[in-house]
């Protein structure tokens, strides 16, 4: 079971902007759940009003009794119901032909409770896209392959064995099961959100007047995000194993080699950025005398996506030629170094990646 602050189910006004006959759908599923709470529900509207108040206390303080269902429609109806919620909603829900109620005074929540009772698939899925665009940390693995490997979009079969797949881990890692995958596109590449368990949690409550405990596990999202322009495959996850899982698991499923995705991202190229010519010093190195940039790969994610490629025999000398700066936008994706060793007639070529040398 999760845990969370129901912002706006706090609020008894909050629940009356839901249309009540709404509502009352909304928590007929849970109808013996709420009479075991004290709070009986009408059979319908018409038979007595919705107690408003009793039912927000009940619903921002879920215990060991609440069904696990009633927190999720919760748990998403409350997520969605802000106004980037609801336009997301909307737009959703025009282009699938979804029959909303029509009238203008309709609140987020009411909005995001019709949608829950049409098509909850599409709530969840419109809430991985948000939360998916909220994600700016990722670390990032490239593809070792030359040529790369062609990418096709995943079927029904291979997420479930996907799914499956990082099941094993998060049980034997004491996280449970139940992992839920959802694919979707984006100008930058295909995402896919990951939910699963975190590890168990035990924490102090009040049953009345007796002291008791409640357990329950969170649930967490994790995002995992592959770039076919580049090749690369970018994670948004909390511990160093779950990133390792994805890097080698989606490999396997996607692209059948769990080692496609070497590494981690153990070299960057921020340092051209933040020191110019300066991270080129071979300082104390015995036996390098010179680096010098040749060329950077610069990629613009966005439909259409773009990757800029500048190249010069001596790039930084090239930009004081010319009194420019080195450029401040675009990530970094590979560079060209030329190293001069001093017991070789000739400069040798390195090409550095973010996650791996080659």
């Amino acid at each position: 079971m999760a845990t969370f602050s129901l912002r706006r189910f706090s609020c008894p006004e909050t629940l009356r902007a839901i249309a009540p006959e709404r509502m009352l759908a909304f928590l007929e599923p849970y109808r013996q759940f709420f009479q075991s709470r004290g709070v009986p529900l009408p059979a319908n509207v018409s038979d007595g009003n919705l107690d408003y108040e009793k039912l927000a206390a009940i619903l921002i303080t879920p215990d060991s009794k609440t069904p696990s269902e009633l927190i999720d429609a919760l748990y998403y109806v409350d997520e969605m119901a802000t106004p980037e919620g609801m336009d997301s909603l909307l737009a959703e829900a025009g282009h699938r032909k979804l029959k909303l109620a029509p009238g203008p005074d309709q609140s987020p929540a009411d909005i995001a409770v019709q949608v829950w009772l049409l098509d909850r698939d599409i709530l969840e899925r419109k809430h991985a896209e948000l939360h998916i665009a909220k994600v700016r940390s990722f670390e990032y693995y490239q593809m070792d392959r030359r040529p790369r490997r062609v990418f096709r979009r995943p079927s029904n079969e291979q997420l479930n064995a996907l799914a499956r797949d990082l099941d094993d881990w998060f049980e034997a890692n004491k996280r449970g099961r139940g992992t839920c995958l959802i694919m979707g596109e984006q100008d930058d590449g295909v995402w896919f959100l990951v939910r699963h368990g975190d590890p168990y949690k035990r924490e102090e409550s009040i049953d009345g007047e007796m002291a008791s405990s409640v357990c329950y596990r969170l649930l967490k999202p994790d995002v995992v995000v592959y770039a076919p322009q580049i090749g690369e495959l970018r994670i948004n996850a909390r511990s160093r194993g779950e990133k390792q899982l994805y890097s080698t698991r989606f490999g396997k499923h996607l692209f059948g080699d769990e080692n496609i995705f070497p590494g981690t991202e153990k070299y960057t190229l921020d340092s051209l950025r933040e020191m110019g010519e300066d991270s080129l010093a071979p300082g104390d190195i015995d036996g390098i005398e010179w680096i010098k940039l040749g060329e950077v790969q610069f990629f613009f994610p966005g439909n259409p996506w773009e990757v800029v490629t500048r190249k010069s025999d001596d790039s930084f000398a090239l930009l004081k030629s010319r009194d420019k700066r080195f450029p401040e936008v675009g990530r970094m994706i590979r560079a060209t170094f030329q190293v001069k060793f001093s017991d070789a007639k000739k400069p040798r070529s390195v090409v550095l990646k973010p996650s791996n040398i080659a």
